[in-house]
């Protein structure tokens, strides 16, 4: 969570990259210098709701000002976030995502557009992207994080040098989608599949959405995951597996030829009102969520282990803006978060844990623990001698191959990527603790369905219109206009 100034003053809000829209509640004390109008507007969460009208007000948003923000001033609410300290949500979506820029849209008015989309409007030198990280090193901790318009945070600084994930679609997105190419667990790594129509077949397309403390997968997924746990069973009252607290479980994520550890103390977290269960934090879906618009939803279980960098575009030298793309960075060291994991829960940590990307055309690759490590070594310790005459031999090979990458790395350097040269006008800032680790799972005796926090949809699962995605305009003139 972080603070929005409306009116002058502060409000404590979740941030959200699952949806798009801005809401505070009114109460009890109204928003000062608020302009309210007479449309009003329900917002509909997978899991809450918030009721009121739109209005407009002077906005700050981590030192950057927005003249006149369309809002929601609400009235009414029922949502999670409002349960650990927030007044309000900020959704970190595509524009094209708001219901209130749709409902503006719908009596000729322009007004509408998302709090992110007015602050790079309004401060072109601002380089377009948002940084975001929900840290965690235990299993009862106090979770905290950063967030940042424009820049990263000094020690995470290597994210800009990792691959760029692009959005799915490629073109305009909606939503904060990206292809995930595999998932790998314990020692196995599994291929994925897609029922979004048009998406590649042997990839999954997954929201990224910080507003939802689960991830929703696939049941098959779910299975992989828990399934191999000795004493791991599916519970159908929750709607979700329970396993065993002191069973470590190795998962990591695949995404654009990159692997990403997820913490074990995230992938079966200890139950709220029972620290002696533990439950899956991998939901199963036996259907594509969202309308087909995605296969999974990740939520803050896999967030928690990567810096990420959600960028809206970069400018070309055209003075065309790209296409979005996101940009991650692992938090985790598999063998730390063992240590971590045993800690908590007893037992003896792994060592020496690796994780291997599989090419495009493999589908499976294997995890190396530290046995394994240990009998190869041994083996080839005996061959050592003539392994190093054949390496003496290849000596000028490698040294020729050397000399070709660099050559090809200069080449690539050269072509130029948007430099960032303007520095962001925030130092990261730090986000306001939560009481809990998973606040969504409130009642473990209630059935676990479906239930994302941050999905902003009508209440017959209809989205606005897409509009263009902050994309195709020069600075500093007018970004697209959204449509009805």
């Amino acid at each position: 969570m972080a603070n929005v100034t409306l009116g002058g003053v502060n409000y404590l809000v979740q941030l959200d990259t699952g949806s798009s829209d801005l809401w505070v509640l009114n109460s009890p004390t109204p928003i000062p210098n608020a302009n309210i109008t007479s449309l009003n507007c329900n917002l509909t969460y997978g899991i809450g709701w918030a009721y009121g009208d739109v209005a407009y007000v002077k906005a700050e948003f981590a030192g950057i000002s927005v003249p006149s923000q369309a809002f929601l001033d609400v009235s009414s609410a029922q949502n999670p976030a409002l349960s650990y300290g927030a007044i309000g949500l900020l959704g970190l979506g595509f524009d094209s995502l708001s219901n209130i820029d749709a409902l503006l849209n719908s009596t000729g008015a322009s007004t509408g557009r998302s709090l992110l989309y007015n602050l790079f409007q309004d401060n072109p030198s601002e380089p377009n992207f948002i940084a975001l990280s929900l840290q965690s090193t235990s299993d009862d901790d106090q979770v905290t994080g950063s967030f940042a318009i424009g820049e990263t945070e000094s020690q995470y600084s290597n994210v800009t040098s990792t691959n760029k994930i692009p959005t799915w679609p490629v073109n305009s997105p909606s939503r904060w989608n990206v292809l995930l190419d595999s998932f790998i667990v314990g020692t196995e790594t599994y291929s994925v599949s897609t029922g979004v129509e048009g998406a590649p077949s042997n990839k999954a397309v997954v929201l990224l959405d910080s507003g939802t403390s689960y991830t929703y997968a696939p049941t098959d997924v779910c299975q992989s995951i828990y399934g191999g746990v000795s004493g791991a069973e599916y519970n159908s009252g929750l709607g979700q597996w329970t396993v065993p607290c002191d069973a470590e479980i190795n998962i990591a994520l695949q995404f654009d030829n990159q692997i990403f550890p997820i913490h074990p103390l995230d992938v079966s977290p200890a139950s709220s009102s029972d620290p002696s269960i533990c439950v899956g934090s991998f939901l199963p879906q036996s259907v594509s969520v969202g309308a087909g618009q995605f296969d999974w939803l990740i939520g803050d279980n896999v967030l928690r282990s990567v810096y990420a960098v959600y960028d809206f575009g970069d400018f070309v030298s055209s003075g065309t803006m790209g296409n979005p793309y996101v940009q991650m960075l692992s938090l985790v060291n598999p063998n730390q978060a063992s240590v971590e994991f045993h800690d908590v829960r007893g037992g003896t940590p792994q060592n020496n844990i690796t994780y291997n990307a599989s090419s495009g055309d493999s589908e499976s690759t294997t995890v190396t623990l530290s046995a394994d490590v240990a009998n190869t070594i041994d083996s080839l310790s005996k061959y050592l001698p003539a392994m190093l005459a054949v390496m003496a031999l290849n000596a000028l090979v490698l040294v020729i191959l050397a000399v070709v990458a660099l050559v090809l790395l200069c080449r690539r350097r050269g072509r130029g990527a948007r430099a960032r040269k303007t520095p962001g006008r925030l130092s990261p800032m730090p986000m306001n603790i939560t009481t809990t680790r998973y606040p969504d799972y409130a009642n473990p005796q209630e059935l676990h369905t479906y239930q994302p926090v941050s999905m902003a949809l009508t209440e017959d699962t209809l989205f606005a219109p897409p509009s263009p995605a902050f994309k195709g305009e020069s600075r500093p003139g007018d970004r697209p206009k959204s449509v009805a």
